[in-house]
């Protein structure tokens, strides 16, 4: 076809007509592929059309349901445990993550800097709603918090009123009109009562303690009074991160501690380890006001139990969530009671330290060489502090 028409040279017809040839099936070719990739491109704005399209609709379903930012200050068993309560509170009052609400749970890992940063980014974020737990995250968060941005709900706080945001010991509806949350006072003379219990003749007790931490003044200033009423020695030594709980407590043995107590402080509960180890070395018990993992070493633990308090602060941001007004809701006291006694514990000490039967009636959970036993479900203690 194409021969007839283009006349070719003398003396070159064969070549001519092979390349003829070849150029009317890379004609083709060029044709087949042009065909090719215009059905892909066809296809492939079609495919990116429905993409779009659904995550559009996906965003749509996103921006339907509540996105929460959740802020805990470090990585402790008493802290994990609390916000899972919290997570679990939400879920069985309808708000299921990734379902019906979003979570976007943060760690600062202990470092109060990183948490002001972080407390800064939800703010700006502006979440539905900001959810802290401890007294470092409560603080950190409604500082970034000031000027009504968003509502915010605490929990895991030993004293909201020392916190200094806004909350009034008198009236427990004078709290910042976006504030609002559960404060756990932990149960400092009733563990002092205890231990005396176990040692009448108990005389020094010795605390490690983080002076950043208002929840952690809190806890030592109750346990002074405590203590001076009960003419017992309270030695104290300061300190700025866990890596230095070994050396305080060191120092608290040298200065003659017949026991070691760990207060309501994050700082020291993440080296509750080391606190155990030099009161081992010493041949003396630990016991403390924030229970942990039931054989870790502490003579008794006399606490709150931290999941239910999560779970109750998780359901107080389910009102929240679903409008009711924080300014109506009181800020309240709560201390679902959790009491541990390692009767193993007391193997090599050098003192005369006894467990009575009544208490290890009273206690939820015993451990002793045969394992760890449960005995009872935690109560709610709203009366000491």
């Amino acid at each position: 076809m194409f021969s007839c028409l283009l006349h070719p040279p003398h003396h070159s017809g064969r070549l001519y007509a092979r390349t003829l040839t070849f150029s009317s099936q890379g004609w083709q070719m060029r044709f087949v592929v042009k065909r090719l990739l215009l059905g892909l491109v066809l296809i492939i704005s079609a495919s990116a059309a429905l993409l779009l399209s659904d995550v559009g609709r996906r965003n749509t379903r996103a921006r339907d349901i509540p996105h929460v930012a959740l802020l805990q200050h470090a990585s402790t068993m008493l802290l994990d445990e609390g916000t899972r309560g919290a997570i679990d509170g939400l879920a069985e009052n309808g708000f299921i993550d990734g379902k019906t609400i979003v979570i976007d749970r943060f760690n600062a890992q202990g470092d109060i800097s990183v948490g002001s940063s972080i407390a800064k980014e939800m703010v700006n974020a502006r979440y539905d709603l900001l959810l802290t737990m401890s007294t470092l995250s409560l603080q950190a968060v409604a500082n970034a918090n000031r000027g009504d941005k968003t509502i915010q709900v605490f929990g895991l706080v030993a004293d909201p009123v020392v916190a200094g945001v806004g909350i009034s010991r008198d009236n427990p509806l004078n709290h910042p009109r976006n504030l609002v949350g559960i404060g756990s006072f932990l149960p400092v003379q009733d563990a002092f009562r205890i231990a005396r219990e176990m040692f009448p003749s108990l005389k020094r007790v010795g605390v490690a303690w983080n002076p950043a931490e208002a929840n952690s003044r809190a806890f030592v200033e109750k346990a002074r009074k405590v203590c001076q009423g009960w003419s017992i020695e309270l030695f104290e030594a300061n300190v700025e991160n866990s890596n230095s709980v070994l050396e305080a407590e060191d120092s608290l043995v040298a200065r003659g501690a017949e026991a070691l107590w760990i207060g309501g402080d994050v700082t020291v509960s993440v080296a509750a380890d080391s606190v155990v180890l030099v009161g081992q070395r010493a041949h003396i018990p630990v016991f403390s006001i924030t229970p942990g993992k039931p054989d870790r070493g502490t003579l008794f633990d006399y606490g709150a139990d931290f999941y239910q308090i999560g779970k109750q602060t998780g359901e107080l941001a389910s009102r929240i969530l679903r409008g009711s007004d924080p300014t109506q809701i009181p800020v309240r006291n709560e201390i679902p009671i959790h009491f541990v006694v390692n009767t193993a514990a007391l193997k090599g000490l050098k003192q005369q330290w006894r467990i009575p039967d009544d208490i290890l009636r009273r206690a939820n959970v015993v451990v002793d060489e045969t394992g760890i036993h449960n005995q009872t479900i935690g109560r709610v203690d709203q009366s000491t502090r």
